[in-house]
């Protein structure tokens, strides 16, 4: 095994196969970035749901680009094609509350505060994985379909229930704010 699994070329051209998808990476993370950042600021709650979904479809594709196309597909089904839709769901079958609720801002320290937390923790993942000597694993399966059902069926059992849970906790958070919204 060689000691280095991956060398940059000498002379790169930008349309080169590892360019594109450095460029293709860097789309990925835009998404996740955007969706979030409209998910977070947008005053509208069906806008912030899209921009959950487009952080989402971010995600999945960041898990793509770690060799897991089961995952990324699993994230595009379950979140992206579950979660989203049923908060969606939920927000359109309650009713809207009376009366304006824009006066209502809540505590002035808490965006700088937030701020403050989402930017340490930024650094400190950030300075961890500089710092980290990062390991390239070699792959072990054949990626077939029938390997990777067997395997989410036997050992990795739990996985598959934590998924099943969190549709179940997105189905009774959508039933909670429709039946919120009709008293």
């Amino acid at each position: 095994m060689q000691a280095t699994i991956c060398q940059a070329a000498a002379n790169q051209s930008l349309f080169s196969a590892e360019s594109f998808v450095g460029i293709i990476f860097l789309i990925t993370v835009g998404l996740i970035i955007a969706g979030a950042w409209i998910a977070v600021v947008s005053r509208r709650l069906v806008r912030c749901i899209s921009g959950l979904a487009v952080c989402f479809t971010g995600v999945a594709g960041t898990y793509y680009f770690l060799l897991s196309p089961f995952l990324a597909m699993m994230q595009m089904l379950i979140y992206v094609g579950a979660v989203s839709i049923l908060i969606a769901f939920g927000i359109m079958l309650a009713t809207p509350e009376e009366g304006d609720t824009a006066g209502n801002k809540g505590s002035p320290i808490a965006g700088p505060l937030g701020f403050a937390v989402g930017a340490l923790m930024f650094a400190a993942l950030s300075v961890l994985g500089v710092k980290t000597d990062w390991q390239v694993f070699p792959r072990t399966g054949t990626g077939d379909m029938e390997a990777m059902g067997k395997a989410l069926l036997t050992s990795h059992s739990m996985v598959f229930e934590l998924i099943s849970l969190v549709l179940l906790i997105a189905i009774i958070g959508a039933l909670v704010l429709a039946r919120r919204g009709r008293n």
